[in-house]
């Protein structure tokens, strides 16, 4: 049976201005998950907003988990409205201006607020996080009408790329020219911070998010200048987009292809989100990392997916997009053996090696070294399975229909996203070993690798 994208009109390449513009959406957003909700606001907010470190943690998991709830609920719906219906701009123009506001709001965020504050935090943070996604949904769109199919694999990556070098590009600027860290006055890289910040008021960790707020519109201007938004136009019988939807999801059995790979999508992607989640959890339990070993072991996983993104991408093009997911979750598995074959005195499980020495430098022991180098493959080759997975279904969804799939797959990559983490949890909790805990996740990525080999991609243009 043969995809309704292979039926698609062939698409001129876009002008490199429109290509670039699309790529740095993932720049202008990175920021958001980069600053905010990994390095350096979420552990503000648990620490010193809240004030208690595992209820400050609790609040933003359940904050965390509305934003999930909301993502994978709506953006279906959303993408129905939209395809078909006009342009996509006035959209990601809507979501734009509630996630910059939702982020500029987080200046809010004193130390040891008041509940009220701190519930405003939480919904500020849950409006961020949910339009972001949303705008992801629309802008993902684009994809079909800016390169021939032959080529999304490279958009995908070197957008994905982007993304990881904007996130790297923020950090940088933050913490190493605006925001004092400790008692010392001076930025991480030894400066005076650019702007007289208080520190007693914590104004360098609350400034996190009106800077990301302002380098989004910056950097995302370019995208409504120069990216095409050519207006859809589709006859209607008058049905909502809440009918146009659920007839999409009642055919997805009778597609076959779209309907298997967003089934492991969904699967997989929880996989990667649990290693994400505890890989620098367990090397920081392992070999005592503190907040310098993480920046850094953080630092070079950017580094090396940004580069595996584009290598990805060119792969993708060359063979298919599947053939990057299946082998990149192979090598996953096999590079997550590796990790947990690591442990304070053995790597690759029988072989005895030196502990870390307390006090020594970062990265200086046996274990270690070798511990950074399975957690490097594992960085380049995650990044092609998230690059590769938004090319594919680029591939596979109608053209008339592209937004609603979009939809579909952040509601593939959301609806479950608790599973794997809590299935850590669960096997941690009663073998009291984090190492079998962690191999709870290999289930993950082992059936997303059985259900995508029956996926058949569409054929490469010639």
């Amino acid at each position: 049976m043969a995809t309704s994208a292979q039926y698609a009109a062939p698409v001129e390449r876009a002008p490199l201005s429109a290509r670039i513009s699309w790529m740095l959406f993932d720049w202008s957003v990175q920021p958001f998950y980069t600053l905010i909700l990994t390095f350096l606001f979420a552990p503000y907010f648990a620490n010193v907003v809240v004030g208690n470190g595992p209820k400050g943690q609790s609040m933003w998991g359940f904050g965390a988990a509305v934003a999930g709830i909301l993502i994978a609920v709506g953006s279906p719906f959303l993408g129905a409205f939209a395809d078909g219906r006009g342009h996509r701009k006035p959209w990601i123009a809507l979501f734009s201006v509630i996630l910059a506001v939702a982020m500029t709001s987080l200046w809010i965020a004193t130390p040891s607020a008041p509940p009220a504050t701190i519930y405003l935090v939480l919904l500020a943070f849950v409006c961020a996080t949910v339009s972001a996604e949303y705008t992801a949904v629309f802008t993902n769109a684009f994809m079909p009408s800016l390169v021939p199919q032959g080529e999304l694999g490279r958009l995908s990556g070197a957008g994905w790329a982007c993304g990881y070098f904007g996130g790297l590009a923020s950090l940088f600027l933050v913490a190493g020219l605006i925001v004092p860290v400790g008692d010392t006055g001076e930025t991480l890289l030894g400066f005076s911070p650019l702007f007289a910040l208080d520190t007693a008021s914590r104004e360098g960790d609350r400034i996190v998010g009106p800077l990301s707020a302002v380098w989004y519109l910056v950097f995302m201007i370019p995208f409504f200048l120069f990216v095409p938004d050519i207006g859809q136009k589709r006859m209607h019988d008058g049905r909502p987009a809440t009918a146009e939807l659920w007839d999409t999801i009642r055919s997805l059995p009778h597609n076959r292809d779209m309907l298997l790979f967003l089934a492991a999508r969904m699967i997989y992607t929880d996989g990667l989100t649990a290693i994400f989640t505890f890989g620098g959890i367990y090397g920081a339990s392992v070999f005592g990392w503190g907040p310098l070993e993480l920046g850094l072991f953080g630092i070079i996983l950017t580094l090396v997916g940004a580069f595996g993104a584009l290598i990805g991408g060119w792969i993708d093009d060359w063979i298919s997009a599947k053939f990057v997911i299946v082998a990149a979750l192979l090598i996953l598995i096999v590079a997550a053996f590796g990790i947990l074959s690591v442990d304070a005195g053995h790597v690759l499980y029988f072989m005895d090696v030196e502990p870390k020495a307390p006090g020594s430098a970062p990265f200086s022991s046996i274990g270690e070294r070798v511990f950074l180098a399975f957690a490097v493959i594992v960085g380049i080759v995650s990044a092609p399975v998230q690059a590769s997975s938004r090319s594919l279904l680029a591939r596979l969804a109608p053209p008339d229909k592209i937004t609603q799939y979009f939809g579909l797959f952040a509601f593939s990559g959301k609806v479950t996203a608790f599973l794997a983490p809590l299935l850590v949890a669960l096997v941690t909790a009663a073998t009291h070993s984090q190492r079998l805990g962690m191999s709870a996740i290999l289930l993950f990525l082992v059936a997303g690798i059985v259900l995508m080999l029956p996926v058949r991609a569409p054929a490469r243009e010639a």
